[in-house]
């Protein structure tokens, strides 16, 4: 199929990647010049086209991978007869937009910390959850976007627009806050940034997305946000009434249900660490062990020694690819840190 895709960031990019990986033809359109170009240059799209010859006859589908105030005038105004269908992380304001004849909602729950085509990868979907929401779409319609989605090594799951907001208000944009909330209070105490860990970074790593991004997401989600926050808080006062009453049971009974609900969700990555030494070429090996080792590296955290002398370079990689990363560090001469 021919696919038009406005908007040509990290998203849109990384599903022309995709498409174009597995021989669709793929056009793209961005507001940002540099944006469009890079795609382009990346092989993200094989040609750059407007939306208004996306849209006019040329497209079988149109992928609107903007901002959601963007996104929700697009679907409010596009002139066209293909199959529309968003990547937006909020899909009740713009199913309420909607007035193009063929709508289905989206929403890769797939991302990083950094936007922008260069950042794009064909991969950046395997296996992730990728929910698809189909009002009153035609069946066939709602099989066209699982076909894409699919193409692009995801999973679909069917949901609607309300149980979709409520769901990542609680799993995705909680997290964000709470991520920039924890960064804030550490930085706000005294030598606490001198002291933090793999732990406390895996676990504020999204803190370092787009802040003008997530203005505007939290904005367009703003009841189930809100309402989330509310629990959340009412928790927190909870856990801290046990503590302060020394009750080593409930706080107990209270982490012990965090950690199975957390084993259920099965390791998506697992991190691979290796002891590089203060010495060239040891980058190098690093990235001849990922020519052989031929597995997807899904994230890379690098943690410099305090007065130099190397670090600690962390690969995350996906959950039974990590034998065969270790062995081909190993093979190097690489010294592993764990």
């Amino acid at each position: 199929m021919r696919v038009g895709i406005i908007g040509t960031g990290l998203i849109g990019a990384s599903i022309g990647l995709g498409l174009r990986a597995a021989d669709w033809q793929v056009r793209g359109w961005d507001i940002d010049p540099g944006a469009r170009e890079e795609a382009q240059r990346r092989g993200a799209i094989e040609e750059i086209a407007p939306p208004d010859e996306l849209a006019a006859g040329w497209s079988d589908v149109i992928v609107l991978a903007g901002p959601p105030d963007a996104i929700a005038t697009m679907v409010a105004e596009l002139d066209t007869h293909a199959l529309v269908i968003d990547v937006s992380g909020v899909k009740r304001p713009i199913a309420a937009a909607r007035r193009v004849l063929r709508y289905v909602g989206t929403h890769p729950m797939a991302g990083r910390e950094v936007t922008g085509p260069a950042a794009a990868t064909p991969h950046l979907f395997r296996g992730a959850t990728w929910v698809v929401v189909p009002g009153d779409a035609a069946i066939g319609d709602v099989e066209v976007a699982e076909q894409i989605v699919e193409t692009l090594g995801a999973k679909p799951l069917r949901m609607t627009a309300a149980d979709h907001d409520v769901a990542v208000a609680a799993i995705s944009h909680l997290p964000q806050l709470l991520a920039s909330t924890l960064m804030n209070e550490a930085a706000d105490r005294t030598d606490a940034m001198e002291l933090v860990a793999g732990s406390f970074r895996d676990l504020t790593r999204v803190a370092a997305s787009d802040p003008a991004t997530w203005v505007e997401l939290l904005d367009a989600n703003r009841g189930p946000v809100l309402e989330v926050l509310e629990e959340f808080v009412d928790r927190l006062r909870s856990l801290a009434d046990r503590i302060a009453a020394a009750d080593h049971g409930a706080v107990q009974d209270e982490l012990e249900r965090a950690r199975m609900q957390r084993r259920r969700l099965g390791p998506q990555t697992v991190a691979v660490r290796i002891a590089l030494a203060d010495e060239p070429g040891q980058l190098a090996r690093v990235g001849h062990a990922f020519e052989n080792a031929a597995v997807d590296v899904r994230d890379l955290q690098l943690r410099h020694a305090p007065h130099g002398g190397g670090g600690v370079l962390s690969v995350f990689v996906r959950a039974g690819d990590d034998d065969a990363m270790r062995e081909a560090l190993e093979a190097e001469g690489l010294l592993l840190a764990e």
